[in-house]
C-alpha cells in the first residue's frame, strides 16, 4: 500500500473527529413545511402574517387564499412529486403561490422574472414543470412555455370559488419541496432537488438554536426566490407566528427596519458592506446573521462598533445541503478577528478528507464533505453529476456531499474556511461557476479562447474579469456584454473584458492564470465625455466615489464600468443626500448613464413639486458648450 494512502489518525483522534464532533442527533418536527404553517395558523389566526407596502394579510387570511389555490392546483393534477413553476416578483402573491403549491403536495421551481429569456427558457425546458404560476404582465417572459399557465391576478376570481379549508395532505416528509437552479461548471445551470424534511430540520435549528425567538418576532423578505436564502427568510417566520415584511425596494431596507423596529438582520456580507458605507445599522438591530460568502474582517469590525449588537452569526452551507450546514458565533471581542464557519448544525455530520477519503488530522487542510438530514436528493436529470458529487458515506449511513471547499479543523472542533479547490466563486453572495461564463462567451462566433477569473480592486470589492482571444480585432466589450446578457443573469456579467493576442501558458500547457494582466478599469480618453451641467458634475463625482475610479463620462453605462446592484444601492444613498430625493433602484437600471439619470432625477423632482419643467439642454456658444463657470 502507498504511504500516501495510509490513515494517519490514532483511534482516539478518529473517535473525536468522526464521532464526538459529529454527535448532533436532535429531535425535530416530523412534518412538512406547510403543515407547520397550518399549526401556527391555529395558534394565531388573527395575527398579521404578511405586510407588503400598503397591503397586509393575517395568518387566517393567508391560509384561506393558499388553500383555495391549493385546491385549484390539485384539480389541475398537482400532487406529490409534481413540479410547479412560479415566476413572480416579491409580493403577497408570491407567498400565497409558494404555500399553495406546497399545500397541494407539489414542489415549486422558482423563476426570477429579471433573468434573461434564455435562462428562463432553459429552466422551464429542463424541469418540465406541469403548471406555471405567474401574473399576466409577465406573459412575454414565458412565451416559450407550452404547459398550463395560471395568472394569480386574472384568474383570482376563478381560484376564489374553491374551498378555503385545509387539504387532506398526502405529502410525506421525504417528498420534494422545491428545486432551485444553481450555476453549472459545464455551462448549464443545474437543479438541486430538496425534500421537506431537509428544510424543516434547518428551520427548526434556525428558530430554536441559532437565534433567540424574541429577535424573530418580525422579519424581512429581501432576496430572490431563486436563492435558497429565501426559504429561510419566508418560512422561518411563518411557522412561529412572526410578521413578515416583503421588501420590494431593497435600497430602503434600513428605513423599513427602523420603522418596524426589527431586531434580526440576515444578509450577505457584501450587501451589508455596501450599505454601511453610507448608513449606520439601526439601533433596533440586535442580531446580525451573515451567510452566502466569506465575511471580510473589515466588515466584522464595523458591525462590532455598534454597541447595540448582541450577537453576530456566520452561517455556512451550499444549496446541495439545504441552506446552511454549519454555524459560528463570531466573537464580539474587537481584538479577536477570527472568522470561522464553525460546527455542524443539528442532525448534520461533517468530514474533512484527503483525496483518498481518509480523515485528515486537526490543523491539516482537506476537502469538506457534509452528511445528514440536510443532504438533498441531488441534481434533477443529472444522474452522472449526482453520482460524482453525492457519494456513499464511508463512515455511516446515507450520502455525503462533496463541497469542493478547502477547510481545516481547529483544536476546539471549529472549522476554518480556506478556499476552493475548483473554479467556483462567491461574489456578492452569488454562487458562480466560472466555467458557465466561459461557456457562454465561447458561443460567440468571433471568440477563439477565453478565461474568466475574479479580480479585486483597491476597495476590496471582487469583480469578474474575462480575458478574450478574438478572431476579429474590432470585437469590443459592449458587444460581448450584450451577448452574455441574453444568456446570463446580471451578477454573472464580467465587469471588465481584456483582449489578448494569446493566453499565457504554463510549461505544461495550462493557462497561467497568475500571469494574466491586471485589467485597466479607468476610462480611455476617447470614451470620456465631461459633465456639462452642475447636476451632471455632482453625479459624476458620486459615481467616481462609488466605483473607485478617477473619471466618469456622462454617456458611460454604470454597469459597464464596474457598477452592479449592490453599488447601485450605495449610489441611491449618495443621491438621496445630495439631491434630497428618493430614487427607486429600478431608475438606476432604466437610466444607467449620467445623462439619463440626470433627466430622471429632474423628472422625479418635478413630480415631487407637482410642476412641469422643460428638458435640460446644453447651452452653446458658436456650437461649443459653455464652461461650468459661465
Amino acid at each position: 500500500q502507498k504511504v500516501s494512502e495510509l490513515p494517519i489518525l490514532t483511534e482516539a483522534e478518529k473517535q473525536q473527529i468522526l464521532i464526538e464532533w459529529n454527535n448532533t442527533k436532535t429531535e425535530y418536527p416530523q412534518d412538512c413545511i406547510h403543515q407547520l404553517f397550518e399549526e401556527q395558523v391555529e395558534l394565531t389566526p388573527d395575527a398579521v402574517a404578511l405586510v407588503c407596502e400598503d397591503s397586509e394579510l393575517t395568518y387566517s387570511q393567508l391560509n384561506d387564499k393558499a388553500n383555495q389555490l391549493a385546491h385549484y392546483l390539485q384539480a389541475q393534477g398537482v400532487g406529490p412529486e409534481v413540479l410547479v413553476g412560479i415566476c413572480l416578483e416579491r409580493s403577497l402573491e408570491i407567498i400565497i403561490g409558494l404555500l399553495g403549491i406546497l399545500k397541494a403536495g407539489g414542489a415549486y421551481v422558482p423563476l426570477d422574472p429579471n433573468y434573461p429569456q434564455a435562462r428562463i427558457d432553459y429552466v422551464l425546458e429542463d424541469s418540465q414543470v406541469k403548471v406555471l404560476l405567474t401574473k399576466e404582465s409577465l406573459g412575454d417572459k414565458l412565451s416559450s412555455y407550452q404547459g398550463q399557465i395560471i395568472c394569480l391576478d386574472t384568474d383570482k376570481e376563478k381560484i376564489a370559488t374553491y374551498s378555503n379549508s385545509n387539504l387532506e395532505s398526502e405529502t410525506r416528509v421525504d417528498n420534494l419541496a422545491y428545486i432551485i437552479y444553481t450555476s453549472g461548471s459545464t455551462g448549464e445551470p443545474k437543479g438541486v432537488a430538496v425534500e421537506h424534511q431537509s428544510v424543516v430540520n434547518f428551520l427548526h435549528f434556525r428558530n430554536n438554536y441559532l437565534f433567540n425567538k424574541q429577535h424573530l418576532q418580525k422579519a424581512t423578505f429581501t432576496t430572490s426566490i431563486c436563492f435558497d436564502a429565501s426559504v429561510a427568510q419566508i418560512f422561518s417566520p411563518l411557522i412561529i407566528g412572526s410578521k413578515l415584511l416583503i421588501i420590494t425596494e431593497v435600497e430602503k431596507l434600513f428605513s423599513y427596519i427602523n420603522e418596524e423596529q426589527i431586531s434580526c438582520l440576515t444578509t450577505v456580507p457584501s450587501f451589508l458592506e455596501q450599505v454601511l458605507k453610507n448608513e449606520s445599522l439601526p439601533n433596533c438591530v440586535k442580531v446580525v446573521g451573515l451567510g452566502g460568502e466569506p465575511v471580510p474582517e473589515i466588515l466584522l469590525k464595523k458591525i462590532r462598533q455598534h454597541n447595540n449588537i448582541e450577537q453576530i452569526v456566520n452561517i455556512y452551507g451550499p444549496t446541495e445541503t439545504t441552506i446552511s450546514s454549519l454555524s459560528y458565533l463570531l466573537s464580539k471581542n474587537l481584538e479577536n478577528p477570527q472568522i470561522l464557519i464553525g460546527k455542524p448544525i443539528i442532525n448534520t455530520q461533517v468530514y474533512i478528507l484527503d483525496k483518498h477519503l481518509n480523515p485528515v488530522a486537526i490543523g491539516m487542510a482537506g476537502e469538506l464533505y457534509i452528511g445528514g438530514i440536510g443532504v438533498t436528493r441531488g441534481y434533477l436529470n443529472r444522474p452522472e453529476l449526482t453520482e460524482a458529487k453525492f457519494i456513499s458515506n464511508p463512515f455511516g449511513e446515507g450520502k455525503l456531499y462533496k463541497t469542493g471547499d478547502l477547510v481545516r479543523y481547529l483544536s476546539d472542533g471549529n472549522i476554518e474556511f480556506l478556499g476552493r479547490i475548483d473554479n467556483q466563486v462567491k461574489i456578492r453572495g452569488f454562487r458562480i461557476e466560472l466555467g458557465e461564463i466561459e461557456s457562454a462567451l465561447s458561443t460567440h462566433s468571433e471568440i477563439e479562447q477565453t478565461v474568466v477569473i475574479v479580480g479585486e480592486n483597491e476597495q476590496g470589492d471582487k469583480y469578474l474579469v474575462a480575458y478574450v482571444v478574438s478572431k476579429n480585432q474590432s470585437l469590443n466589450s459592449q458587444v460581448l456584454r450584450s451577448h452574455l446578457k441574453a444568456q446570463l443573469p446580471e451578477y454573472m456579467i464580467p465587469s471588465a473584458f481584456v483582449f489578448l493576442e494569446s493566453l499565457p501558458l504554463t510549461p505544461n500547457g495550462k493557462i497561467a492564470r497568475k500571469s494574466l494582466p491586471v485589467p485597466d478599469l479607468e476610462l480611455k480618453d476617447e470614451e470620456y465625455i465631461a459633465p456639462i451641467t452642475p447636476n451632471q458634475e455632482l453625479l459624476a463625482n458620486i459615481w467616481q466615489e462609488v466605483l473607485g475610479i478617477n473619471k466618469v463620462g456622462i454617456n458611460n453605462n454604470f454597469f459597464e464600468i464596474g457598477g452592479h446592484s449592490l453599488k447601485a444601492t450605495q449610489l441611491i444613498s449618495r443621491i438621496r443626500q445630495a439631491f434630497e430625493i428618493e430614487v427607486p433602484l429600478r431608475v438606476i437600471f432604466e437610466s444607467p448613464t449620467i445623462v439619463e439619470l440626470d433627466q430622471s432625477i429632474s423628472q422625479l423632482i418635478a413630480e415631487d413639486n407637482q410642476i412641469t419643467i422643460p428638458p435640460i439642454t446644453t447651452i452653446t456658444r458658436n456650437g461649443e458648450p459653455l464652461p461650468l463657470s459661465w
